[in-house]
C-alpha cells in the first residue's frame, strides 16, 4: 500500500444546500503570505487523487502552502443526488467555496481534466479571483454546429430515461481489489501500491458489503448543450492570470477524437489567452499526475515560484 507522506483532513462544508468534502494539506508555516492552492480534479475522479502529487512537492514549497482539494458534487465524499450536472453549478461551487476559505484573496488554481476546463473558465469569469492558473489537459471539447441542438436534445432525454430505469447505474466491485485492478488497467502505468491506495478513496463498501465507486450515475448523462467554441475563446480572452497548459506525452486528444479536435486545434484557442505558455510531461498519459508526479510537482513549483 502507498505510504502517504503528508497527511490530509476532511472537512465538510455547506455550499449550495450540499454537504461539500474538502481535503486539505496544511504546511508548516500557516500564517504565510503566499495564496492557497486550490486543485480541482477530473470527471469520475476524487480530491485524493491528488495525494501523490502533494507528496512530491518539496518541503520548501509546501512549508508555505495551505492546499484545498475539494470532491465536486456528486463525486467522493460530497453529496449530489442529481440526476445530471452542469458547467454552471461546478462554476458557482467553487465560488462560494472561494468564499468560505480565502474570501478575497487570490488564489493558485489547478485543474485536471474536467477540473481543467472548470479551471479555465472560472478564470475567465472570475478574473480577479485567480493569481496564476496551471490547466492539465483541460482541453475543452471538439467544434459543433447549431444543427446539432436536436439531436442532442433528443439525447439527453433518452438518457436521462436510461438512468431513471437504471441502465447507468455503476458496477459494483467484490472487494477493493477489484477497483484497484479496474483503476490499473484504465492506467496500465498506475503501480499496484498506489492502486491500491486510490481505490480505498475512489470507492467504498455498499449496504451489500461490495466496493461502489464514488460517482454519480448522472455524471453519465450528456451535457444538453452543444459545446460553443466562440464562448470559449471569448473566456479565454478574460483570463488576467498567466496560464501554465500542461499535457502528457501520450496525446489524448487523438485517442478521443480521431482527428476532428486536435492537440494543434487546442493550441490555437490557448492563443486567445494573454500569458499563457505550454509544457509536456514525459512518459506520461491523461493521468499524468498519477503516472509522473513528481515531474508534474517540479513544473507547477517553477511556475508559481514567480513574486507575488
Amino acid at each position: 500500500m502507498y505510504k502517504e507522506k503528508r497527511t490530509s483532513r476532511s472537512e465538510f462544508v455547506p455550499i449550495r444546500g450540499l454537504r461539500y468534502h474538502v481535503r486539505t494539506w496544511q504546511g508548516h508555516q500557516p500564517d504565510s503570505a503566499l495564496p492557497p492552492l486550490v486543485l480541482v480534479h477530473g470527471w469520475m475522479d476524487v480530491a485524493a487523487s491528488y495525494q501523490f502529487m502533494v507528496d512530491a512537492f518539496s518541503d520548501a514549497f509546501f512549508a508555505g502552502r495551505t492546499i484545498l482539494a475539494p470532491d465536486w458534487r456528486g463525486f467522493g465524499l460530497t453529496n449530489g443526488h442529481a440526476d445530471n450536472y452542469w458547467m454552471p453549478d461546478y462554476l458557482a461551487d467553487l465560488d462560494f467555496l472561494l468564499d468560505h476559505y480565502v474570501q478575497d484573496q487570490k488564489v493558485d488554481l489547478v485543474g485536471h481534466s474536467m477540473g481543467g476546463n472548470v479551471a479555465m473558465t472560472y478564470a475567465g469569469v472570475q478574473p480577479e479571483r485567480i493569481r496564476r492558473l496551471v490547466n492539465l489537459e483541460g482541453f475543452g471539447m471538439g467544434p459543433t454546429k447549431p444543427v446539432q441542438a436536436p439531436t442532442r436534445y433528443a439525447k439527453w432525454l433518452q438518457e436521462l430515461k436510461s438512468l431513471h430505469k437504471g441502465e447507468l447505474d455503476l458496477k459494483p466491485y467484490a472487494d477493493v481489489g477489484g477497483v484497484a485492478r479496474r483503476l490499473m488497467k484504465t492506467n496500465p502505468r498506475l503501480s499496484q501500491d498506489k492502486a491500491n491506495w486510490l481505490a480505498s478513496h475512489w470507492a467504498a463498501p455498499n449496504a451489500e458489503g461490495k466496493w461502489q465507486i464514488l460517482g454519480e450515475p448522472g455524471h453519465k448523462v450528456v451535457n444538453a448543450n452543444i459545446y460553443q467554441v466562440p464562448e470559449t475563446l471569448a473566456l479565454y480572452q478574460r483570463i488576467t492570470a498567466p496560464v501554465l497548459a500542461v499535457e502528457a506525452a501520450d496525446n489524448s486528444l487523438e485517442k478521443w477524437n480521431h482527428g476532428s479536435y486536435t492537440l494543434t486545434d487546442y493550441h490555437e484557442r490557448l492563443k486567445q489567452v494573454a500569458d499563457a505558455k505550454i509544457a509536456r510531461v514525459a512518459d506520461a498519459g491523461h493521468m499524468l499526475h498519477h503516472d509522473q508526479p513528481e515531474a508534474l510537482a517540479k513544473l507547477i513549483e517553477d511556475f508559481l515560484k514567480v513574486p507575488l
